[in-house]
């Protein structure tokens, strides 16, 4: 059990989101927000407070009639439940969740706990509301998402729950639970913020990682096949260059190969006289760019990711609603921390690295693919009859059109502002599309990734050195070796590369 105080870690995170782990509020949690509630029950009384007595957005300017308060709060659910499209995964949805409770756990939302309570409940019970892909501009949040999220916990609209979509209604009756009533500024206090945007941002900071870990892997295992000279990792060559990450991917990649026996000592070849006579080097001085750069390529990623995992995990745990209600100043404030400006800058900053990366996937592949750039393997590591049989000639057809659309999805949304809401909303963040682009990235990045290492493991048996593999990449190389069988006649490869992108995301890779 993760007992939910005011911050919750990406491991812990992690843990909700892909285990059993189960999450509670801890009694100062639920001391916070009860006293929260309590301080604008009293604060409110006989002041004009937004989205208590008056309409939202550009409705704010009218006062809404004490009688009609509750009915208030109810209407901005329903009226902004508009989305629309294919809905979120469960994964997704949780996440949201998960998200949501983080903002209201603050204590600066002024909500009455019975929400959060719910919310816990549904977590913990696999209880997912239908929530569409399209609707948010990520301005004011995710106001049409979460007005979703909303309309199931006050007992309306659907969810998924044990893999049926049901009326909302009949699953809270089965699981003994009742719908949450509106007390101050519930509806608002549920659809307001960057929930959405962040969920599916941080399940998108939990797979960038483990692609940054592949990557590495890979990397590795090509420059094995090339029997590169391995001072291209060399402490004191990328010391030279005063950037964190490409310091840590060529330690971490030395270290990989440190139990090889497939890379070169260029002091022992080409600076010993007695091997260095020849007129025409056959082995290449130094690698093609996608092998010998490596640490330089994938520095800036693991940079940018390990800054979005920050700042990702800094929206979960703060207050993104509006207004703030602070119970230590004894006042309420105006402003917009539901701004989707730090959510969508790092989603296009992750997307763009991330696109980076698998274009380096895929120059590596051609290395292997291209006979005449390698000059070691055959065309396509195609092991059976050149011209009757075609190895993975088409796979990379998949691979490289899949890197293509990566690079079309890459297109910043951050900077791609449309004002709406009769220009209440006049500069608007667009993060959540932004994390579902990336999201598409991801996927496709993990489906490029797959592809690469049924070519890598190929390679490695057409030249017959899998014997002479790092401790780990020969781990990965037996691993594979279980579910994709050595290819010499043409088959069907569409079933492996589904398998191969289930083991990617399945298999531990802590480097």
């Amino acid at each position: 059990m993760i007992y939910y105080d005011q911050e919750l870690s990406l491991q812990e995170i992690e843990s909700l989101l892909f285990t059993n782990e189960k999450i509670a509020l801890s009694p100062k949690a639920e001391k916070r927000v009860e006293s929260s509630y309590q301080f604008l029950k009293e604060f409110s009384q006989g002041k004009v407070i937004y989205g208590i007595n008056t309409g939202f957005g550009p409705m704010a300017q009218y006062r809404v009639s004490d009688e009609t308060l509750s009915e208030l709060q109810y209407n901005i659910i329903r009226s902004h439940a508009t989305g629309a499209g294919e809905p979120l995964s469960d994964l997704q949805v949780k996440a949201a969740m998960i998200a949501r409770l983080g903002t209201l756990v603050q204590g600066y939302s002024g909500i009455h706990l019975s929400v959060l309570q719910l919310l816990v409940e549904f977590i913990n019970r696999g209880i997912y509301p239908l929530i569409p892909r399209h609707g948010s501009v990520g301005a004011s949040g995710d106001l049409v998402q979460l007005a979703h999220l909303g309309l199931t916990l006050v007992g309306e609209g659907k969810v998924h729950y044990k893999g049926e979509w049901r009326d909302t209604a009949s699953v809270l009756k089965e699981n003994n639970l009742s719908p949450v009533s509106m007390f101050i500024r519930e509806g608002l206090c549920i659809t307001n913020g960057t929930s959405v945007m962040t969920g599916i941002g941080l399940i998108n900071a939990i797979n960038a990682k483990k692609l940054l870990n592949w990557s590495i892997i890979s990397s590795a295992l090509v420059n094995e096949v090339a029997s590169s000279y391995d001072d291209f990792l060399a402490g004191e060559l990328n010391g030279a260059k005063r950037q964190t990450g490409q310091r840590r991917v060529a330690a971490i990649m030395s270290q990989i190969l440190e139990s090889s026996r497939n890379m070169q000592k260029r002091t022992a070849v080409l600076y010993n006289k007695e091997l260095n006579g020849d007129k025409i080097f056959k082995q290449k001085v130094q690698p093609f760019y996608s092998l010998r750069c490596v640490p330089q390529i994938l520095g800036p990623v693991m940079d940018t990711l390990q800054v979005c995992e920050r700042i990702l995990v800094d929206e979960l745990n703060s207050a993104c609603d509006n207004p703030i209600i602070d119970v230590s100043s004894g006042n309420v404030y105006h402003g917009g921390n539901f701004h989707g400006d730090y959510i969508s800058l790092e989603m296009d900053k992750m997307k763009i690295v991330l696109t980076r990366l698998t274009m380096l996937a895929e120059r590596q592949m051609n290395y292997i693919f291209h006979d005449k750039v390698n000059g070691m393997l055959p065309p396509f590591v195609n092991m059976g009859v050149l011209g009757l049989n075609y190895g993975l000639q088409a796979s990379q057809f998949t691979a490289t059109s899949t890197t293509a659309e990566c690079q079309t999805l890459s297109m910043p949304n951050y900077v791609h502002s449309i004002p709406n809401n009769n220009d209440n909303q006049d500069i608007v963040s667009m993060g959540t599309n932004s994390a579902l682009i990336t999201a598409t990235v991801i996927e496709n990045a993990f489906q490029v990734m797959a592809i690469h290492f049924m070519a890598i493991v190929q390679a490695v048996d057409c030249l017959g050195i899998k014997d002479r593999l790092s401790d780990l990449t020969k781990e990965i190389y037996d691993d594979i070796r279980e579910f994709v069988p050595v290819f010499v006649q043409d088959t069907p490869k569409y079933e492996t590369i589904a398998q191969m992108v289930e083991y990617l995301n399945r298999k531990k890779t802590s480097l």
